[in-house]
């Protein structure tokens, strides 16, 4: 089992930091999170993933302890309740190249886009 020992919140970079107690260390996409988030609203009781379109940006406000097994994320668009343990976050720390590549063909298969839609001003 892994066991975080460390966890910064890097904002200009739109990543977390985790490190864990057996040395790794990792710098996992904002965006890579949000939409591997283990909640109901994107893992579906079916076992399909239902991503979200336009997470591209996303930031990661708070970042809170939920015992010795995971972290609870809280996003600037509001998502706050899928608990990260702390094996799928090294697993996304791992594979993140693995799974951002399967994130973009999977949203691309179900017609949505990634970017932000982005206001005018007028």
């Amino acid at each position: 089992m892994h066991r975080c020992v460390e966890v910064r919140i890097g904002s200009a970079e739109r990543a977390l930091w985790v490190s864990f107690s057996d040395g790794t260390n990792f710098r996992i996409p904002h965006e890579l999170l949000r939409v591997f988030s283990p909640s109901a609203e994107v893992r579906c009781h079916d076992g399909s993933w239902d991503i979200p379109p336009r997470r591209r940006g996303v930031l990661v406000k708070k970042a809170e302890p939920v015992g010795n097994y995971a972290l609870r994320l809280c996003f600037d668009d509001g998502h706050d309740t899928g608990l990260y343990s702390f094996e799928l976050l090294h697993d996304l720390g791992t594979n993140k190249f693995k799974h951002m590549r399967e994130y973009v063909r999977e949203l691309k298969r179900q017609g949505k886009a990634r970017r932000r839609l982005v206001s005018k001003k007028t």
